[in-house]
């Protein structure tokens, strides 16, 4: 009976060393990759900036804003505004989640847009990525400009056999123009008053 208990302490021995190892070696592969990841990522996202946006000579992702899961990008070049990169997303794809970067220029127009990650059916969700589909929005002004499908009562058209994608497509689109309004026109004007008392306060 002792050699039987000895022989099961034996394994569970075994067993722990192995867990401990193996957590050391995941830790170790994370720690060696982390780095490098996070600087794909970020590669990633400025990429996507550019794509976006009016040429810059800033790095936007140095100041980044997040708020409500959206990050807002400033773009400038040679110190004045050029537009915002916003990275949206939306939860109502055909698959779930996918993620887009909104470029809008400073009164609200849309550049550009590109799409960052998203898992929707091959050859039909999918399609969003295409100019056919994407660049519908471009130049639009979401103030006069409806960001829904046709179908919805909007002026976008959308992607055969995958109106879904394309509901979530424009879902998050509106999401990235909801957040300019509140994050970034508000944030300008906010500032407006103090400059004009600082004006007339120096007049004096």
């Amino acid at each position: 009976m002792a050699k039987l208990e000895s022989t099961f302490k034996n394994m569970l021995m075994s067993l722990l060393f192995i867990s401990i190892g193996m957590s050391a070696a995941l830790g170790f592969v994370y720690s060696l990759t982390k780095g490098p990841i996070e600087e794909a990522n970020k590669q990633k996202e400025v990429q996507a900036i550019k794509e976006v946006l009016p040429e810059f000579d800033n790095d936007p992702t140095m100041d980044v804003k997040q708020v409500d899961g959206l990050n807002y990008y400033t773009a400038t070049k040679s110190g004045e505004l050029i537009g915002y990169a916003i990275k949206t997303y939306t939860d109502k794809g055909f698959s779930g989640h996918f993620t887009l970067m909104v470029g809008l220029r400073p009164e609200g127009s849309i550049h550009n847009i590109s799409v960052l990650d998203q898992k929707e059916t091959p050859g039909l969700g999918t399609k969003m990525k295409e100019p056919k589909f994407k660049d519908q929005f471009n130049e639009k002004n979401p103030d006069s400009f409806r960001l829904k499908v046709k179908k919805d009562g909007g002026q976008i058209d959308a992607i055969t056999a995958a109106t879904i994608s394309s509901r979530a497509f424009c879902d998050a689109v509106q999401r990235a123009y909801d957040g300019y309004k509140i994050n970034c026109i508000s944030a300008v004007d906010s500032v407006q008053p103090d400059t004009t008392m600082k004006l007339k306060g120096g007049a004096q």
